[in-house]
């Protein structure tokens, strides 16, 4: 059985994003993304209902945000989920959700 992992988002950078270079050379981006959606209530009311989500991108990708990308930047994602752990300075260890990213194009508002 062939299975995918694909995440496509758009939506909104909530911080610029953060850089990093490791040693080797590598080049991280992650950011923050919040995404949309008008939901209707059971009394008929609109509202909308916004979902943040983690972004990471490496490499080209990475420079590319670096260079494009601000807080409120209208951008389209296409990448992955992927989970990993962590042990916190208190000892307690934590899980992460986030979605790697394959793919980035900014948008306009209008799009």
């Amino acid at each position: 059985m062939n299975t995918t992992n694909r995440v496509q988002l758009t939506g909104n950078l909530g911080s610029k994003p953060e850089i990093k270079t490791f040693e080797s050379g590598s080049k991280l981006a992650t950011f923050s993304l919040a995404t949309n959606e008008e939901i209707t209530t059971k009394k008929g009311d609109t509202k909308t209902d916004t979902q943040w989500h983690l972004i990471a991108a490496w490499g080209k990708l990475a420079d590319l945000i670096e260079a494009e990308l601000n807080k409120g930047s209208h951008v389209s994602i296409d990448g992955r989920l992927t989970t990993r752990n962590y042990v916190d300075k208190a000892g307690q260890k934590r899980y992460v959700t986030e979605v790697v990213a394959t793919d980035v194009l900014v948008k306009s508002k209008n799009d």
